[in-house]
């Protein structure tokens, strides 16, 4: 009895403790964004190709592959056009497409918002305005890359925070950058750069695909939102190979280590790495049931260390993925500062994300 006392109290504190990004204000219950993309009534009901349109609720990836590659270039282009935001969410659908269609599906909103990612060097491969939206960016050439990353965050983040002013090489866009730098820096230095680079072998996508919690509260404490969340990172995951991408390395912050745990049997991913992670809704590293790499790092300054690893009524997410007894690799982080700092350049846990990235690491 005594022993479940604790266990109850572990439970309530992990309700009051476990955050994503921010860790402190309080937020609201969410609701997850769910199913096809806005306008798709409107794309199920188009018959001007002779032929019914891959439905976005129901076709497969390879399957809205395979119907690309029978349309010309102008049919490509007339579907950009009259139905931006189902090709730009549409997995499977050719990234120039996608690309093109978001530029217009941002535009249309009028948001000013939004704006910023209707430039023309944006690379947007998803945006959904519903809720607090979605958005989903590459960087790098993801049609001719060799290694391909995807940055899954945690609780705050969202299309309407996407490119708000942050601490450098934090938030998804800022993680994003940050390792594409560090995986192509001069091999032979090992240094590691602060600009842009142009070409390259590896693209990093920061992937706000899904409906994040808000602050601390129950949303960021069971597993609601991480459910659904993976199911869209494992649809998403098939259309990135039904579109020829490799085999992508997903990096797991925070609230976005439990989206990753319940995706990683469904994804095709080469190596799953957890940091500032709450626990992966799993006992071990086998019990993810996938056949990648699984990788966990935390930093000794990281308060996610204060939050109880238990799961109780749907309640906490588990064991700590960086305890011996999981049985992920470690990745080191002795130098990272605090609960976001796990892609700060000249880190250890940098150096080795990037590794993990250009398939190098052992």
């Amino acid at each position: 009895m005594r022993r479940f006392g604790r266990t109850l109290v572990t439970a309530a504190l992990a309700v009051a403790v476990v955050g994503g990004t921010a860790g402190w204000a309080s937020g609201g219950s969410q609701s997850a964004v769910t199913g096809p993309p806005p306008g798709s009534a409107a794309w199920r009901a188009d018959t001007a190709y002779g032929r019914a349109l891959p439905d976005p609720a129901t076709a497969t990836p390879q399957e809205v592959a395979r119907f690309f590659t029978g349309r010309d270039d102008a049919a490509r282009a007339a579907l950009v056009r009259s139905h931006p935001l189902v090709v730009g969410n549409l997995d499977g659908a050719p990234l120039p497409l996608r690309y093109e269609a978001n530029r217009l599906a941002v535009a249309a909103t009028g948001d000013a918002r939004y704006a910023s990612l209707a430039a023309p060097d944006r690379r947007i491969l998803a945006f959904d305005p519903r809720g607090r939206g979605q958005v989903a960016e590459v960087f790098g050439d993801l049609e001719h890359a060799a290694h391909v990353s995807v940055i899954v965050p945690g609780s705050d983040n969202d299309a309407t925070s996407y490119d708000a002013r942050r601490a450098p090489h934090t938030g998804p866009a800022g993680m994003a950058r940050a390792l594409r730098t560090a995986a192509e820096a001069n091999a032979a230095d090992g240094s590691v750069g602060g600009g842009s680079v142009a070409g390259g072998s590896v693209a990093v996508i920061a992937w706000t695909g899904y409906t994040t919690p808000v602050g601390v509260g129950l949303d960021a404490a069971d597993g609601r939102l991480a459910t659904a969340g993976a199911t869209r990172l494992a649809r998403f995951t098939a259309g990135l190979d039904a579109v020829g991408a490799p085999d992508p390395v997903l990096f797991c912050h925070s609230y976005g280590s439990v989206v990753c745990g319940l995706a990683a049997r469904h994804t095709d991913a080469t190596d799953v790495v957890a940091f500032g992670s709450p626990g992966m809704r799993a006992d071990t590293a086998d019990a993810l049931h996938t056949g990648a790499r699984v990788w966990a790092a935390r930093s000794p300054s990281d308060w996610i260390a204060d939050v109880p690893n238990v799961r109780l009524a749907g309640i906490g997410h588990g064991a700590d993925p960086t305890s011996a007894a999981f049985g992920a690799r470690r990745v080191p982080a002795a130098d990272v500062r605090g609960h976001a700092g796990y892609f700060t350049p000249g880190t250890q846990s940098l150096a080795a994300f990037a590794a993990i990235a250009k398939g190098e690491a052992r």
